[in-house]
């Protein structure tokens, strides 16, 4: 079942969130898009409600770089054949921070929000279309790709939340 995202933070962590996400802004204008930083003012939301929260500790770009990779590492951002593409170390580089420090916090946080790679609660909308992990689905005891039962199924998913949205219908 997809995970509605949302970007509301408890206020004790405001001022933290704030800082991250200036960070992620910043970096996702100058080199990825707006898909990006959508997921990570998700991403950063999520770390934030988390109880405890690990955003209380640590320097606001380092938590940034790290959402950031977590987020690249699940979506091949790292791939060159992906757009936007962007390398570890130059990412890492945009929040001045090193290249180990910034992929050991994306796999603290990829540890700490259960990411894989291709993980349909945090792939950018623009790899949902080719993601197989989004569209394959159990049905009747059968693993089918979603994409190709009738239109009725679909909407059933769909209800269910199970797809982001009705392939038919597209």
């Amino acid at each position: 079942m997809l995970k509605k995202q949302s970007e509301s933070v408890p206020g004790a962590l405001q001022s933290a969130y704030s800082a991250i996400v200036n960070h992620t802004e910043s970096v996702c204008k100058e080199y990825l898009n707006s898909e990006y930083a959508t997921l990570a003012r998700q991403l950063a939301a999520a770390l934030a409600r988390k109880r405890p929260s690990p955003m209380v500790r640590g320097k606001p770009e380092i938590w940034a770089c790290g959402i950031l990779y977590a987020l690249g590492t699940v979506n091949y951002l790292f791939d060159k054949s992906q757009t936007p593409h962007m390398r570890p170390d130059e990412l890492c580089k945009a929040f001045g921070v090193g290249k180990s420090t910034g992929e050991n916090k994306g796999k603290l946080i990829r540890d700490l929000m259960n990411m894989y790679p291709l993980d349909p609660n945090w792939c950018v909308p623009a790899n949902m279309t080719n993601n197989p992990l989004l569209w394959t689905l159990q049905v009747n005891g059968m693993l089918v790709d979603i994409r190709q039962m009738p239109r009725e199924i679909q909407v059933v998913a769909h209800e269910k939340g199970l797809i982001p949205y009705i392939p038919a219908d597209q």
